[in-house]
């Protein structure tokens, strides 16, 4: 008889074939709050099994919760680039092969054990914003199926099966609390071309739409997401100098006799469902290319009654063309957003992302084309340099959590922060290889410094680098040895057009609500408290984003200590 082994692991474990991973004590306790979500995974292996493939089943129930459990096999996924050579001792491993990450639905709330591997099924629950408060005793159980029909029409019965079951168990703490909303500004750079490109449909078709919403629903909904790049032309980033990415341009452009005008009814679409399903902020796609602001991106145009690319790679960025243009476009847009309900409060404009100090002229020379058109606007850039907030140049910057300490230092206000492959040594990231915890960790970063905003590129990017052709995202996870897997993309495309989670996006959800949990106590308790209970058990002072607790003990203790100080206050 083969022996099985099931025990409940938390969120941040990530749970290899080969690999033990920590164990939650029977009975552990799990605080969340009304209307948020709650998660742990059910490990399970098999020591060894009867000649032939493996056939016996589990069912897994889970009862006890205010709600019932969403199940979700943790599927491992291929990396032969998991790490820059940059990678620090922190990573999981620095070598290739297969590592938990897609999250997908189970056909059947059932498991079938392999030989000599750990898998784990990932259990979250809705907690429902009416649901009451206290302690519920979860028990989940894996039972085995004594008789099953095989489907070549055997029937396999195993008489070791009869009542062989296994529960585990843990107590889901419902806070009484209500969490304030997520006030941190939150893009994921959104690349509506490759959804296009990976379900073959025409940009902008119908269908392209119906698959458009289910991303954006899902952003929105269930990632904290509340801004969106916006592709009024397409976005040019990730593109191969004089290569051009599909075109997906929202505004109709049309040149008659020298003369634009505009068609808005695409951006009132999108910003419709933007605004459905919960992304209060548009991020405007960016105004210069990327990496230096040189040139002027793809934007399509009917001119004179026939439609061709009229600025792109080979129109300079401070070309007069493009000024005329600028001058006609950036007015009627604005007030084409005021009138879809995104005034200037809620719409950030780029004018060239990561630009490095050697870009500091050719990117004043860009933002002279458009400043006086953007007066009032919001406009932030990912960059990495303080020189161009002490010249001036940006206002709002997006520094790379590598580089954040001389902003940090500098007290710029309303902060931003983001990372992407470059940031692979120390800093938290959330690559296949790294840790949870590394991932997580950014909502407690994110409190102490008063972050205003997070930026990631790379919501759903399933190109190579440069953009210079698809890939299969199931396959390939690093966009062509571009960037360490789980850099390109923090969902995968499922079937029917509907996005699927991953292990990574799910804890990034964790540390958006432990932000705002942190927020709460603040209120009721004080900042000065708050900073206390983070710092006591961090054995460091300060925190900073390179320094922080490793690990998933302190982020687990801290969400529990933090839960009760909440508890306590609204007794």
């Amino acid at each position: 008889m083969a022996r099985y082994e099931f025990f409940l692991a938390s969120s941040l474990e990530k749970v290899f074939p080969a690999q033990r991973p920590a164990a939650l004590s029977d009975g552990a306790r799990l605080s969340v709050w009304r209307g948020a979500r709650a998660a742990v995974q059910l490990v399970y292996r098999a020591d060894g099994a009867a000649p032939g493939m493996p056939v016996q089943s589990f069912t897994i129930e889970a009862d006890g919760a205010p709600a019932p459990a969403v199940l979700r096999a943790v599927e491992l996924m291929p990396s032969d680039y998991p790490c820059y050579e940059s990678a620090d001792e922190h990573y999981i491993t620095k070598e290739p092969g297969l590592f938990p990450d897609l999250l997908a639905p189970l056909e059947a709330p059932a498991v079938t054990p392999l030989p000599r591997q750990y898998r784990s099924v990932w259990l979250s629950w809705d907690i429902p914003a009416d649901a009451a408060p206290g302690a519920y005793e979860v028990a989940v159980t894996a039972r085995a199926v004594e008789e099953q029909r095989m489907p070549n029409g055997v029937l396999y019965r195993d008489a070791d099966a009869a009542g062989l079951a296994f529960t585990c168990r843990f107590t889901l703490c419902v806070g009484r609390a209500r969490l304030p909303a997520q006030t941190l500004l939150h893009t994921e750079w959104f690349h509506a071309d490759c959804l296009a490109s990976y379900y073959g449909v025409a940009p902008l078709s119908e269908e392209h739409w119906r698959i458009l919403e289910n991303f954006i629903r899902a952003a929105g909904e269930e990632h904290g997401i509340n801004m969106l790049l916006t592709p009024v032309f397409t976005p040019p980033l990730d593109t191969a100098v004089n290569g051009e990415r599909l075109t997906v341009q929202l505004v109709d452009v049309r040149r008659d006799a020298g003369v634009y005008s505009f068609g808005f009814e695409k951006l009132g679409r999108w910003a419709g469902l933007c605004r459905r399903h919960g992304v209060e902020y548009l991020e405007i796609a960016h105004l210069f290319t990327q990496w230096g602001a040189h040139a002027t991106p793809k934007i399509m145009a009917v001119v004179d009654g026939r439609e061709r690319r009229i600025f792109g790679w080979d129109v300079p960025a401070a070309s007069a063309e493009y000024r005329a243009f600028l001058e006609a476009f950036l007015p009627a847009l604005r007030t084409a957003l005021e009138g879809m309900g995104y005034d200037k409060e809620h719409v950030y404009y780029h004018i060239s992302d990561e630009p490095s100090p050697e870009h500091l002229d050719s990117y004043r020379a860009a933002k002279a084309q458009a400043e006086d058109l953007l007066e009032g606007c919001q406009v932030i850039d990912a960059l990495s340099s303080l020189e161009f907030y002490r010249q001036g140049l940006v206002r709002q910057p997006v520094p790379a959590n590598d580089h954040i300490q001389p902003f940090i230092d500098a007290q710029v206000p309303g902060l931003w922060v983001y990372y992407c492959c470059a940031q692979s040594s120390l800093v938290p990231n959330r690559f296949f290889a790294m840790e949870s915890a590394r991932n997580r960790i950014m909502g407690v970063l994110m409190y102490l410094y008063g972050i205003k905003g997070f930026l990631h590129w790379g919501y759903n990017f399933y190109n190579s680098k440069f953009s210079l052709h698809p890939v299969d995202p199931y396959r390939v996870t690093h966009a062509d040895y571009a960037f360490p897997s789980g850099d390109p993309f923090l969902v995968y495309p499922g079937p029917d057009g509907a996005p699927l989670s991953s292990v990574r996006a799910e804890v990034q959800d964790d540390a958006l609500l432990d932000l705002r949990a942190l927020r709460l106590l603040e209120q009721l308790a004080g900042r000065a408290f708050v900073e206390e209970l983070i710092y006591a058990d961090a054995e460091m002072r300060p925190m900073t984003f390179r320094d922080y607790p490793r690990g998933a003990g302190y982020l687990l203790a801290l969400r529990e200590r933090v839960a009760a100080e909440i508890e306590s206050r609204l007794a």
